[in-house]
């Protein structure tokens, strides 16, 4: 096989991966599969993240310098550095749902740089003189990961937003109207005290082992399981105070408080393991941003003979620098927690993509070179 033959081969096969994964995580936060199936998750995006870095490996073998010299080269590494930070956080938390909310964006990048580049802008030319450096490297590929880890981190504070905007009783209304089965798929009809008995069970065993995993395992879906079992009975086409003895009917109260109950506390635990994983994502994020600009300012210094010049690119750098150090201010020295932060991530979010992409795409400034040339 040619060169031009692999890196097609290794270019498809990472979408057709990050595409399969996507939707394995989808299924899987759908429906609730078993955790078994959570190993499926992590061998797609590491067969991925091979495909990816294997990619980038051949570019620098091929042409002698570090594949981060265009556009393309560029989002090649950012998307497996968004596979890497999945895998990583996977391995270290054990939640499929950073696999669910991960996946997209790490696939909407590949699929821009594979689809739809045009083939010029995907071909590696050699280095102009200003790329020349040992810099390359280092500012570079810092700046790329602090890139992917503010993303991971903004998408993580934007889902938390979401999650607390819930209403539950909202969510247990919805459950019991979406229900189409009664109690007669129990048993026979008539025989209250046998429907009695096993709703009783119902619950029970649906609950019980839910509510025994935490806090042993972070996967707090397992929790909510439970409301799969509730599609089985209609309580609001029931006439319970004709057709089911009392009993019965203290435990349709009993049930929903106890449904109100566990959802809330589900959804109160999954906002705050959102809120401190993607704080302490923005943080290492951050900290890469700042030392990508200042390792930057020296290489500018070298080769331009300044340190900062207010083009674009660097004047949105210090944008979003200056987005996330308010972040972390308010976090760490105001003490704020929840929505207002988060809030300030999901402004960070447009602006990371702006200081990356959208700057890149005007192909004004000293950093145009090798990007989009707008004419």
């Amino acid at each position: 096989m040619t060169y031009l033959e692999i890196e097609a081969f290794l270019e498809k096969s990472s979408f057709l991966l990050l595409f399969s994964t996507m939707l394995f995580y989808w299924i899987r936060t759908t429906f609730f599969l078993s955790t078994n199936f959570n190993v499926i998750g992590s061998i797609g995006n590491g067969l991925a993240n091979l495909c990816l870095a294997l990619l980038l490996i051949q570019r620098w073998v091929v042409f002698g310098h570090f594949p981060l010299s265009n556009l393309y080269e560029s989002l090649i590494f950012l998307s497996w550095s968004m596979t890497s930070i999945i895998l990583f956080l996977e391995k270290m938390n054990d939640n499929f749902l950073i696999g669910a909310l991960l996946s997209p964006i790490a696939l909407f990048i590949n699929a821009f740089a594979t689809l739809s580049l045009p083939a010029e802008m995907q071909k590696a030319n050699l280095l102009v003189p200003a790329l020349q450096s040992n810099w390359l490297m280092m500012h570079v590929t810092i700046m790329m990961l602090s890139y992917a880890a503010l993303i991971s981190g903004c998408l993580l504070s934007i889902t938390f937003l979401v999650i607390t905007s819930i209403k539950t009783n909202q969510l247990v209304i919805s459950n019991q109207q979406n229900a189409t089965q009664s109690l007669d798929y129990y048993a026979p009809e008539g025989n209250n005290s046998l429907k009695s008995a096993i709703f009783t069970e119902k619950l029970e065993t649906s609950m019980t082992p839910s509510l025994l995993s935490y806090p042993h395992n972070n996967n707090w879906f397992k929790q909510i399981i439970f409301l799969k079992s509730l599609k089985k009975i209609n309580l609001s086409g029931l006439d319970t105070s004709t057709n089911l003895p009392n009993e019965f009917n203290s435990r349709i109260q009993e049930k929903n408080d106890l449904t109100i109950g566990v959802i809330s506390n589900t959804l109160l635990n999954l906002s705050q393991y959102l809120d401190n994983l993607s704080y302490r994502i923005l943080g290492i994020g951050f900290s890469l941003l700042t030392i990508g600009i200042l390792s930057g300012a020296v290489w500018a210094n070298e080769a331009w003979g300044s340190y900062w010049s207010w083009d674009p690119k660097e004047t949105w750098a210090f944008i979003t620098w200056l987005i996330f150090a308010i972040y972390l201010h308010t976090r760490l020295i105001k003490g704020w927690q929840g929505k207002k932060p988060a809030a300030i991530a999901s402004i960070g979010f447009f602006v990371v993509w702006i200081c990356y992409l959208g700057v890149n795409l005007l192909g004004k400034g000293l950093h145009s070179y090798g990007w989009v040339s707008v004419t």
